[in-house]
């Protein structure tokens, strides 16, 4: 679902990853028709960033 949202509206993905400041940037990226791709890209890049660190933080908290 969040994918979707991503490549739809990808300022508002950024708010559900608790990354406002960059929401809000990308937001104002994707207000342009050429911004919108790159701001497409870069959404789907945080959260595949995103789901990366929360698969780290749960393999470490095992651990201890």
């Amino acid at each position: 679902m969040r994918l979707l949202l991503a490549i739809i509206l990808p300022g508002l993905q950024f708010f559900t990853i608790g990354r406002p400041v960059a929401g809000i940037i990308c937001l104002l990226l994707q207000l342009t028709i050429i911004g919108w791709v790159p701001a497409a890209i870069w959404s789907v890049f945080a959260l595949s960033q995103y789901k990366t660190d929360q698969k780290i933080e749960r393999a470490l908290g095992s651990r201890g």
